[in-house]
């Protein structure tokens, strides 16, 4: 299975990368996770009111998704890991995970500073390094909706050193990841509705 295999609306509108044969693994190993992941994207749209107004802890994206995933099961998940040499034992502590179920990590990266892939990679390199997790899923936006927050007057709060798929892709391909299985959904502005 490749990404050509996730339904047609996902395939249209979404940009969509996999390393490592993450959809594959994702349809076949996990495909309860699988269902929940592409029936969350398939439901989801860009509302001008997540633009429109001030961010916070967590943007408005973040909390649709964060929410529908968590009528389904997922939950944020903070790892507790450490190293052991003889008897001395080091706390290793990760970074919590936003969504997480049955080994399936997912990370939605919507308008934070663009160092956060670097922690999401890490964490998902780790983890899979450690079997906690066998994919990890980032979802964030795509470059061509710079225009739209611009139209809005909202795109300084949108720059370019902000999470977007051009900061997040040179990473992968410069193996941020490492082992990992990833597969990335970005947000294109035809998902753009005018709620208000």
């Amino acid at each position: 299975m490749t990404t050509t295999d996730l339904p047609t609306f996902i395939r249209e509108n979404y940009e969509i990368h996999e390393w490592r044969h993450a959809c594959a693994i994702l349809r076949e190993d996990f495909p309860r996770e699988y269902k929940d992941i592409c029936d969350v994207l398939a439901r989801f749209r860009l509302s001008k009111s997540h633009i429109a107004v001030g961010g916070g802890r967590k943007s408005k994206v973040a909390e649709w998704i964060d929410a529908e995933l968590t009528k389904k099961g997922w939950v944020e998940k903070r790892f507790r890991t450490s190293i052991i040499v003889d008897d001395n034992v080091m706390e290793s502590p990760t970074h919590a995970v936003d969504c997480f179920k049955n080994q399936i990590a997912l990370e939605i990266e919507w308008n934070n500073k663009d160092p956060f892939f670097d922690r999401d990679l890490n964490n998902f390199r780790l983890l899979f390094d450690l079997r906690a997790v066998s994919v990890g899923v980032i979802v964030t936006r795509c470059d061509e909706l710079q225009e739209v927050f611009d139209a809005l007057g909202r795109g300084d709060s949108y720059g370019a050193s902000t999470t977007h798929m051009a900061k997040l892709l040179p990473r992968i391909q410069g193996g941020g990841g490492a082992g990992c299985p990833l597969l990335v959904f970005g947000i294109r502005r035809i998902l753009y509705v005018e709620d208000i």
